[in-house]
């Protein structure tokens, strides 16, 4: 079977233009991540740059190439402020909760990793941790500072950006946009110009800190991407993904680092630069400098399946900002349960032809994760997709055209739902459709079931079996048109943080407030 060959596209930030993609290596692609910060929980603006990037990772394994996967955790020195001014988020954090900055780190830490397990994301092929790497970052610097591009205030060592003749180009027009929202720092030749190493003041004690060249200090929080990405991918890999916050100035110091490193201004660290745009919270709640944000531990205790926050994100091109709202991600969460149940309904009616109670031998040998190393799915999906038809080709090819042009999964998500409705189809050729569609679209569509997306919210006083009793006799009392009596219960389990969902088409009988 031949499989769908669309050719892949990208819009490149640094050329702002859709490019053809071709990876430097044929054989692996290399492509890095811009992490968190590990000074508090990861908000649902933040989660929607891994959904992106798990998505684009999966695309590539999809079309059968092998990815070396790199994020980083940054565990130290990313200032309050994204230039060179205000407190280290780290140190700060710290501070509050009495800790010590390693605690803090690694408490945060494993917050985000559970929440990308929660949203079916990936472990990259290597998480690259700030402080594993200090000395490399020292000695990254040192070059840097032989080669003529910094130099020394009492605050720190300084990026001289006069030195690159084409500084800022990622951000576009630079000198209107991005440097007017740089602080002042005492000394410094140009705004902006940054930090490759800061000092620590006098008197100042850092739980953080390392002897350099420079004096007692930590490293700038630029410094770190360009050192583990020229680690582990090569001093010129194929992609460099991060929210659009970080195009204006944290990726244009990464670009000059690179260049000064490398000697060579052609060398920007990598041939396209992906960002993904923002998640639009119209409530305010989706900044942590606020100190009230939105985290997907906020939906789960709600009531949310987190994979419906996944849906939400699907939902939206990458590039394009994305509104969050109570309406947005509770219409998500339908389209899920509407999604699971049409795939139990064709197990079932697989199971019915077949007169097996056991899932197809496909089926069961079917295990997306045997690519989360990096590995292409050439095996996954002939396993899959050898016996489908003319019919079911069409849908896959469609499907691909639209992942590779610029990952556009708004086109490519309904293609799930044509699916289901498809009458043309044999059932076990939907399913084969639906797998294979969701190897890149990671809804776990093969495995959810719909006692799992019930989820009760964490303050509901009442457990589920007695939801579940209460609703029987509510619709006990409605047949013997005792209303009094069944809108009393409806008014019991709306207290108790349910809503009861008469004449739901999908057939759910009640559903979680929305109470964040």
């Amino acid at each position: 079977m031949a499989k769908p060959s669309a050719p892949i596209l990208f819009f490149n930030s640094l050329s702002r233009t859709i490019e053809p993609f071709t990876p430097i290596d044929p054989e692996r692609v290399r492509l890095y991540s811009c992490g968190p910060t590990v000074y508090n929980f990861a908000h649902l603006g933040n989660l929607r740059a891994y959904v992106f990037t798990d998505s684009l990772r999966r695309m590539l394994n999809w079309k059968s190439y092998p990815v070396n996967h790199v994020i980083n955790i940054t565990d130290v020195g990313h200032l309050t402020s994204d230039t060179d001014t205000g407190d280290d988020k780290m140190e700060a954090a710290a501070n509050r909760a009495k800790k010590t900055i390693w605690d803090i780190a690694h408490f945060y830490t494993e917050a985000f990793w559970q929440d990308l397990k929660n949203l079916n994301i990936f472990n990259p092929t290597i998480w690259s941790i700030a402080t594993d790497h200090i000395e490399d970052m020292i000695a990254f610097a040192r070059k840097i500072e032989a080669a003529g591009f910094t130099y020394l205030l009492d605050s720190g060592l300084y990026f001289d950006t006069s030195r690159l003749k084409d500084y800022g180009l990622l951000a576009g027009h630079r000198e209107e946009e991005g440097v007017g929202r740089i602080d002042t720092v005492a000394g410094k030749k140009h705004p902006a110009d940054f930090a490759l190493w800061r000092r620590s003041a006098e008197g100042e004690k850092r739980q953080m800190e390392w002897i350099s060249p420079w004096g007692l200090g930590a490293p700038g929080w630029h410094l770190e991407c360009s050192v583990m990405s020229m680690k582990y991918l090569g001093e010129q890999f194929d992609i460099h993904t991060g929210g659009i916050d970080h195009r204006e100035i944290h990726h244009c110091n990464e670009i000059a680092q690179n260049q000064a490193f490398t000697g060579d201004d052609k060398k920007t660290g990598a041939n396209f630069w992906l960002h993904n745009n923002f998640l639009v919270d119209r409530s305010g709640k989706m900044s942590k400098s606020k100190g009230s944000f939105l985290t997907l531990s906020t939906l789960i205790e709600a009531g949310i399946h987190p994979l419906a926050y996944r849906v939400l994100c699907l939902s939206a091109h990458y590039r394009s900002e994305l509104e969050f709202s109570q309406d947005n991600i509770l219409a998500a969460l339908t389209r899920l349960k509407r999604l699971v149940i049409g795939v139990g309904q064709l197990k079932k009616k697989i199971q019915k032809k077949t007169g097996s109670e056991t899932e197809p031998d496909w089926l069961r040998a079917f295990d997306e994760r045997s690519y989360s190393k990096g590995a292409p799915l050439d095996y996954q999906r002939e396993l899959i997709e050898t016996p489908l038809k003319k019919e079911a080709l069409a849908i896959l090819e469609r499907f691909d055209q639209a992942v590779s042009n610029d990952l556009m999964l708004p086109q490519a998500l309904p293609l799930l739902e044509e699916t289901l409705g498809n009458k043309k189809l044999q059932p076990e050729e939907q399913l084969r459709l639906i797998a294979s569609m969701d190897m890149i679209l990671g809804l776990n569509l093969l495995h959810l079931d719909r006692a799992s997306l019930n989820m009760r919210p964490k303050n509901a006083s009442l457990l589920e079996n007695n939801v579940l009793a209460l609703l029987e006799e509510r619709q006990i009392k409605r047949k013997e048109k005792d209303f009094a009596a069944s809108d009393a219960i409806r008014d019991r389990l709306s207290e108790a943080g349910i809503d009861v969902l008469d004449g739901d088409p999908l057939g759910w009988e009640w559903r979680p407030q929305w109470n964040a």
